[in-house]
């Protein structure tokens, strides 16, 4: 029976009284659901329940659905969470891994677990710590250099093109941490394996993750029997001289005599990691030494012991992985002998994002609320893919959403975000800098706007070097290297071009006033599109004035003058107060403010825009945050028309529609709900005296959907108008109803639509005179048939409260006016009238289009009172008018 098996049975054979002892329930379902053997919706499902016992029983149907590899699972989790009960119940009689480890080794994989299963966050207060399961996600790992037209493509592409990118670039390449040391396509395993990656992309989360689930007994249980964790950094700090086993003493639990007897009994299952290359102070003659540094126990200084075991002069069987950045990793690889695999670290996939919102949030509502937001940012979604500013992200959300505050003002601005990240880098990423905070911006800045310039995103290592003093040391460079026929070529690029566009902001905001307004000026000159060559560039400046993001600069001696503050304000009120704006034009002003994000300045720049004209073009909800936000901060503005809306974009603007006097808007294909809430919010809030509302439909899904409508509302100071078009109707084309605009308009609107779509006139006049408000109606029918003359003077006789009734029909049948002018129904208050048109030639057929409406046709108007029926001929120039509405 294999071990799997065997401990399977002891779980089943022991659950009941698991049941009732296990204590540490949730901490063993966090490291299930960690290594992918308990998926999210069971896990929830556990962690709801309210006892233990309830938890476990839950858990007892995942294991049992699971088989004998989950339960195998459960038990590794169990003997290291619960060692008394444990010990109570027995084991297996087979180890956690193989039967010849020690119990020193056993002692020191608890002691590693225990540590390494939190994490400490940038921003954790003393104390605070989160379960690694809680926030690791897997990152994408590739084993093999891209080249330079792959390399631009990635930084150069942003949103769902970059998914794409990446996706192909994982494909047949990606690696899994389990697979770091598996043997390559020619059976050769490597001995070292390099994990590359840029600040902030994950590499010390993943050496932690490493640590942990080989302690759990979940990775390399089989290839290694210890492994051991040395951070550079703390290296760095080793006083004296230190031996290979007195370093490693350092860095855990273990003695020295301890480690020097499981380093001589199996070196060749020993791995050990490596963390932060890039952060080892090395010596300037590192290539040069020659020293004959071969055994455990000689001493040196430990950065000369450390690369003796890079070198393999010392503990030649073991396996080494070392993290580092790229700016590093060719020193690295020419340390390393043996056989090397090299390994990136690309950030997280598209799923990798969604799967780590969905963990740091662990609220379904919360999750997808944010996840949305964030996914309709190109710039942000893309720059989820590094990890910390994923968490950056997740954390400021998580903020508003803890006091309450909506979604869309808790992700302030993109610029903040990329000033926490910058922030972050030069907090914890940044140690041993040669040059001030300042001067290293303003020449990462300088070099970024070089590129930009050139349309270059890949810098080749002469212009970095005259510009950065220190290039490979800086956190927020990445270096490739590239062959070039028989040569290799060394260049930089900043971690995605959005990031090269912020610096390039970040260093026009720096400069002396002079140069500063020199630059901005030619920035802001506007190409054929009618935004600037470097829009992205201007909405990070406008981002940069920003009154919290100045403070947090100021925190690290970085200085915005007065007068670019001042000169960009002006520039945007003379755009605004200038001639008429394109689309694409409004839409770069407005995210300027939205990144600027100073109400009062907001509200001034807003109040002296009396319209906008848009092209209908589909938008991003960047582009309606933006515009929601601007809104909000407004009195109000002329006219905005031909705005074009998905149904979810007009839920977000309905609130802000009120600043607007005339609105006509586009909207994909509504629905009836879409229409409700609509009529409901201008009907029912407190809105300007006088407003129009348009809603237009697009039919995207359907070519001839008999359901569409498009809506008018007209605000007067007295009444209200509600104009509904319908489209595709057999009969009815139209009709709007007036209501007195002081009393509450109380009416079951979505019955009104779904009477409507069942074309059942009797049905629609009896819902219509019951609106016990209604004070004025207008309909517009194809003929005027018999059917509808009664129905007409039905409603006149039902609906008590109108006053106007007035009829448009195309053609008057002389069976319907029979009926009205037979009828004895002569109403007191109503004022009715019927146009329409009677053909003056019965008898001859007219095949023309303009003979049947002009010369076979006779334009006249009935009209219907107390005085009685009476019908009046149309004069030609009235009926072109007519025609033309």
């Amino acid at each position: 029976m294999d071990q799997d098996s065997e401990r399977a049975r002891f779980v089943d054979k022991h659950w009941p009284e698991l049941v009732q002892r296990v204590q540490m329930v949730m901490a063993i379902a966090d490291e299930l659901q960690s290594c992918g053997m308990l998926h999210w919706e069971p896990f929830c499902k556990i962690k709801a329940e309210k006892t233990n016992q309830e938890k476990m029983r839950e858990l007892y149907e995942v294991l049992n659905s699971g088989g004998d590899k989950v339960k195998s699972a459960f038990y590794s989790r169990l003997e290291i969470n619960e060692p008394s009960l444990f010990s109570d119940l027995g084991s297996t009689g087979h180890h956690t891994h193989s039967s010849e480890i020690s119990p020193v080794i056993h002692k020191y994989m608890k002691r590693i677990y225990s540590e390494y299963q939190f994490v400490t966050e940038y921003n954790s207060l003393p104390g605070e710590r989160v379960l690694l399961s809680e926030r690791f996600t897997q990152p994408l790992i590739l084993q093999k250099n891209r080249d330079q037209i792959e390399r631009e493509e990635e930084i150069r592409s942003s949103g769902e093109r970059f998914q794409q990118v990446l996706g192909s670039r994982s494909s047949g390449d990606s690696l899994h941490l389990n697979s770091l040391f598996d043997p390559d396509d020619h059976g050769i395993s490597p001995s070292s394996v390099i994990l590359q990656g840029n600040s902030g992309n994950g590499k010390s989360f993943t050496v932690q993750k490493i640590m942990m689930d080989w302690a759990s007994g979940d990775l390399y249980k089989e290839r290694f029997d210890i492994v051991f964790h040395l951070k550079c950094k703390e290296i760095n700090r080793i006083p004296g001289e230190k031996s290979l086993v007195e370093i490693l003493s350092c860095s855990c639990s273990l003695t020295s005599h301890e480690i020097s007897q499981i380093l001589q009994q199996s070196p060749e299952k020993v791995l050990v990691v490596i963390d932060g290359f890039d952060e080892l102070k090395l010596p300037q003659d590192i290539n040069n030494d020659t020293s004959a540094h071969t055994d455990l126990l000689q001493k040196a200084r430990p950065v000369d012991t450390l690369c003796a075991l890079l070198r393999r002069r010392i503990l030649l069987k073991s396996f080494l992985l070392v993290s580092s950045r790229s700016t590093a990793t060719d020193t690295l690889s020419k340390l390393l002998n043996g056989p090397q695999r090299f390994s990136e670290i690309v950030g997280f996939s598209e799923k990798g994002v969604e799967e780590y919102f969905q963990k740091f949030f662990q609220n379904e509502e919360r999750f997808r609320k944010a996840y949305t937001y964030v996914k309709a940012n190109e710039t942000l979604i893309t720059a989820c893919s590094i990890p910390v500013v994923c968490w950056i992200i997740c954390t400021t959300i998580q903020e508003r959403f803890t006091y309450g505050a909506d979604k869309t003002s808790g992700l302030e601005t993109t610029t903040s975000i990329y000033v926490d990240f910058v922030c972050t880098l030069l907090e914890h990423h940044c140690q041993g800098l040669s040059q001030s905070v300042p001067t290293l911006l303003r020449s990462l800045g300088q070099l970024a706007e070089r590129g930009m310039q050139e349309q270059q995103v890949l810098l080749d290592e002469k212009s970095v070097n005259e510009t950065i003093s220190d290039p490979t040391g800086n956190p927020f460079l990445c270096k490739f290297l590239f062959k070039r026929r028989i040569h290799q070529e060394t260049m930089f690029s900043f971690m995605h071009l959005s990031f090269q566009e912020f610096f390039t902001a970040l260093y026009y905001v720096l400069l002396d006033e002079e140069k500063s307004l020199r630059k901005l000026t030619r920035s802001l000159l506007m190409d054929s599109s009618s935004k600037p060559r470097f829009a992205a560039v201007m909405q990070f400046v406008f981002g940069l004035l920003n009154k919290d993001v100045r403070l947090t600069l100021e925190k690290h001696g970085l200085l915005i003058r007065p007068k670019t503050q001042a000169h960009l304000k002006e520039w945007i009120l003379e755009k605004i107060k200038g001639c008429s704006l394109s689309s694409t034009a409004v839409f770069f002003v407005l995210h300027c403010l939205y990144e600027l994000h100073e109400g009062d300045f907001v509200k001034e720049a807003m109040g002296s825009w009396k319209k906008m004209k848009l092209d209908g073009q589909s938008l991003r909800i960047t582009d309606i945050c933006a515009l929601l936000y601007c809104c909000q901060c407004c009195q109000r503005i002329e006219e905005i028309s031909n705005l074009y809306l998905t149904s979810e974009d007009l839920s977000m603007i309905l609130p802000v529609l009120d600043k607007f006097k005339e609105a006509r808007l586009i909207v994909e294909d509504p629905s009836d709900s879409d229409f409700v809430k609509l009529i409901n919010t201008l009907t029912r809030g407190q809105t300007l005296s006088s407003q129009r509302v348009s809603v237009f439909t697009c039919q995207t899904k359907y070519i001839h959907n008999p359901h569409l409508l498009d809506l008018s509302i007209t605000k007067e100071p007295s009444s209200i108008c509600i104009e509904i078009l319908l489209l595709h109707h057999p009969d009815l084309r139209s009709f709007s109803l007036t209501f007195q605009h002081s009393v509450i308009i109380n009416i079951d609107w979505t019955r009104l639509f779904q009477i409507i779509h069942q074309r059942d006139s009797d049905v629609l006049l009896s819902f219509l005179s019951s609106f016990s408000n209604l004070k004025k109606m207008k309909i517009k029918v194809n003929c005027l048939t018999e059917m509808w003359s009664v129905w007409i003077l039905q409603m006149s006789q039902k609906c008590r409260s109108l006053t106007v009734l007035m009829v448009d029909a195309g053609l008057l049948q002389e069976d319907g006016i029979e009926i009205l002018k037979s009828s004895n129904t002569r109403p007191s208050c109503v004022i009715m009238t019927i146009n329409g048109s009677i053909c003056n030639k019965p008898s001859q057929k007219c095949t023309d289009y303009y003979d049947r409406q002009y010369r076979c046709n006779e334009e006249v108007k009935i009209h219907l009172n107390d005085q009685g029926f009476s019908m009046e001929t149309l004069d030609r120039p009235l009926i072109y008018e007519r025609m033309r509405r």
